[in-house]
């Protein structure tokens, strides 16, 4: 027995080391080749990647999520992110300094593409939310641009390459975030302008960084000088850059995993606090900028005393924040950036809210309140027909109890009967009579007895 199950485990274990190796997959040399032909910038790249972000700004200019994956799937964007990390990868710091300046030149190409569109649309330039999702990285881009990487560089490795490289493309979204930055200077908005262009550097960043770890594990071949000198300055310079990749990757994950879970601290503050007694919370934001990041939270109704404002800011504690990270706005017309009709449709969703609650409340009321009516004894008509049967009968109990287990103490729902009559009815017929309640009143767990008066 012991012997099988050494077999079967060691069975167990090639098996999934030959689903999980790359070795037979994978085509180090082909993949070299594709890496380095498609990093260059040639003319029709360029169109295309300008095609490409003039699509992209339109999509974003009218918030369609299709026009920007369109846009998407048909940008070479990816390719000299995808270089420098190879180029890390095999010390090849030619190769590197060409995949940085094509990138530099597909940069520079987007933010002048996106810049001309969004000053000459004819379209009325309003903060989508398509626009506005590309301006704070969270933990989530990094995780998609990081696995993202991973998968694009395992898919140009793979001997038999499929659609992976394209849902790389949609996923890791390199491409928006160049146009907002366009749409920033455009507009002279520097918020939109540094926020796009620091969620691109984090995406291209951890795309390198995972392009890199790939290339090292699947031990593509390294390059190697005959002049020590010229191998000792190329290993300087990649390990420069390498530095200068990963510190500031890992210092910005490290502060979108803090201000993800501040931001969910504060929603969550947000949801248990929105209705008070006499205010309710009307708008709230989150400004990360400052040191440590504080939400602020805009109330409409009446103005809360001292007493009732402690009391918010113990709730906030008591989730994880400090006082001087709540920020309080007892006026709904200052402090936000809500118009009059934004106020009036906010007050509107808030009585419906409050009305769907107050229905929500009513129907569960209704359903517990038939729940009750349907365990209803029919007393009435069962005394009846107990006395048609019984004329010596004087009266009778009958209730719902419980049964307890005296080991278990598990409570066991029960009907209780007790049986008033003049003269001892047989145990034959209490049986009976017993047998005949559990199909009246359709439950099996009856307990009956009789009171004689003497």
């Amino acid at each position: 027995m012991e012997s099988r199950i050494k077999t079967f485990l060691s069975q167990a274990w090639h098996k999934i080391v030959e689903i999980v190796s790359l070795a037979e997959h994978v085509d180090v040399q082909g993949a070299s080749d594709y890496i380095r032909k498609n990093v260059t910038l040639s003319g029709p790249n360029a169109y295309v990647l300008a095609c490409a972000i003039f699509i992209a700004s339109i999509g974003l200019n009218v918030n369609s999520t299709a026009v920007i994956i369109g846009a998407m799937l048909i940008s070479p964007l990816m390719s000299p992110i995808i270089g420098i990390g190879y180029s890390l990868g095999v010390n090849d710091s030619q190769f590197l300094r060409k995949s940085a300046a094509n990138l530099l030149y597909m940069i520079i190409i987007s933010l002048l593409v996106s810049t001309v569109y969004f000053f000459i649309t004819p379209l009325e330039l309003e903060i989508t939310s398509e626009l506005d999702a590309r301006t704070n990285p969270t933990i989530y881009d990094v995780l998609i641009a990081l696995f993202g990487g991973l998968a694009g560089i395992i898919e140009i490795s793979n001997k038999q390459k499929g659609t992976v490289f394209s849902g790389v493309a949609i996923a890791t979204a390199l491409m928006p975030p160049l146009c907002t930055a366009g749409y920033g200077l455009a507009t002279l908005q520097i918020k939109y302008l540094v926020g796009a262009l620091y969620l691109f550097f984090i995406n291209s960043a951890f795309i390198a960084l995972a392009t890199f770890i790939m290339v090292k594990a699947l031990k593509y071949p390294v390059l190697h000088f005959a002049d020590p000198r010229v191998q000792r300055r190329v290993t300087r310079t990649i390990s420069m850059v390498l530095l200068i990749l990963i510190v500031p990757s890992v210092y910005s994950a490290i502060t979108t995993v803090k201000e993800n879970r501040f931001d969910q601290i504060a929603k969550q503050f947000v949801k248990a606090n929105r209705t008070m007694s006499k205010a309710y919370i009307f708008d709230y934001s989150i400004d990360h900028l400052t040191k440590p990041p504080v939400l602020k939270i805009s109330l409409a109704g009446e103005t809360l005393d001292e007493a009732e404002i402690e009391a918010l800011l113990r709730n906030g504690e008591a989730m994880g924040m400090t006082r001087e990270q709540i920020s309080i706005q007892q006026s709904i017309t200052s402090g936000t950036n809500k118009s009059e009709k934004e106020i009036v449709e906010s007050l509107m969703e808030r009585n419906d809210q409050e009305i769907r609650r107050r229905e929500e409340l009513i129907q569960k009321m209704e359903q517990e309140l038939s729940a009750i009516k349907s365990r209803e004894l029919p007393y009435s008509q069962v005394a009846k027909e107990i006395l048609a049967q019984y004329p010596q009968i004087t009266g009778f109990s009958i209730a719902r109890g419980a049964q307890l287990d005296i080991q278990s103490f598990n409570p066991q729902e029960q009907i209780i009967v007790i049986i008033n009559s003049d003269s001892e009815i047989p145990a034959k017929e209490m049986d009976r009579l017993k047998g005949w309640l559990k199909v009246r009143l359709g439950f099996e767990n009856l307990a009956i007895a009789q009171n004689v008066k003497h």
